[in-house]
């Protein structure tokens, strides 16, 4: 039996009645999706209830718009002030912070071959590339690109590279890098292509590489009070399409993959000190050193405003 009304489709096949209906959804899923109701009725004979399975199903065209919201996105904010207000002192120690601690989390050095996915205009690779045998960062905005490659030439930075483009669209050799980095990258990525990112990843990194990811958390009490005390300021900074994550979510799928994996939290009130006070390094400083208490302390913790992934493929 099949049934069509409007945007629906009914089907039974058998033991199994599926539903299937177009419409749409909360932020961070893109406009439009189909849910896909599955009711399996072989089960009654071991079950009091038929077993229901939801599923979303993101389009093609709807995440190739979410793409190119967020490539517009991108290329307003990095052909504005952006590369002016990452160049300063509070949230140039902020990136020299991260990369130190990214190398400590994962034990990587001087050898390590890097991936770093959404790099933006460079600014975290550029830190990191002294510390590394060689750093190549991807991302999906132009004028991202040609900044990155600007800063790395001004800087006497050699063994970086910049290509534009995604993980989709790049061609990049497999079992070939010790440790892939997205930083600020996952909570503008859809639902589906999120889903798929760690088996990208896996295939990328050599047996025994690394994954980092920091992303703002959905808990985050910073977030809770800038949306009251400076809603203008969050809103100018963060793009269409992107929402906040929690680390239980992001975590699991790595763990599908065959990752061991690791959730944390990486601060609490330094990084956005930084953002908002970016030429007050000594207020970075302090504030990283409270931070480096605060995320340590139980239940406080958990309001904490960015957290990180770690994971290592077996």
């Amino acid at each position: 039996m099949v049934t069509d009304a409007g945007t629906g489709h009914l089907a039974l096949t058998g033991n199994h009645l599926e539903c299937r209906q177009a419409g749409r959804i909360g932020h961070g899923l893109g406009d439009a999706v189909e849910l896909v109701v599955v009711h399996d009725f072989s089960l009654l004979r071991a079950v009091a209830a038929p077993r229901v399975t939801l599923s979303l199903v993101e389009s093609p065209d709807d995440l190739s718009a979410v793409l190119e919201r967020e490539r517009a996105y991108h290329e307003r904010l990095y052909s504005g002030k952006a590369q002016q207000r990452f160049a300063q002192a509070a949230v140039r120690e902020f990136r020299s912070h991260l990369c130190e601690h990214i190398l400590g989390a994962t034990g990587l050095g001087a050898d390590a071959h890097v991936l770093s996915i959404g790099c933006g205009i460079g600014d975290t690779e550029i830190v990191m590339a002294p510390r590394v045998r060689s750093i190549t960062g991807v991302d999906l905005s132009p004028s991202g690109i040609r900044e990155a490659r600007a800063a790395a030439e001004a800087a006497g930075v050699r063994n970086a590279t910049f290509v534009e483009g995604t993980l989709d669209t790049v061609d990049l050799p497999s079992n070939s890098f010790d440790l892939a980095i997205a930083i600020f990258l996952l909570h503008h990525v859809p639902d589906a292509p999120l889903a798929a990112l760690p088996r990208q990843v896996a295939r990328l990194l050599a047996p025994g590489g690394w994954f980092y990811s920091l992303d703002p958390s959905r808990r985050r009490l910073s977030g809770a009070v800038g949306s009251v005390v400076i809603p203008w300021i969050m809103k100018q900074h963060q793009s269409p399409d992107e929402r906040e994550l929690v680390a239980g979510a992001v975590a699991p799928l790595f763990e599908a993959e065959g990752f061991a994996c690791r959730a944390d939290f990486y601060d609490f009130v330094s990084t956005p000190l930084a953002g908002l006070f970016p030429g007050w390094p000594a207020g970075y400083r302090a504030a990283r050193r409270l931070d480096d208490v605060l995320v340590r302390v139980p239940l406080l913790r958990t309001v904490s405003s960015n957290f990180e992934i770690v994971a290592r493929k077996s």
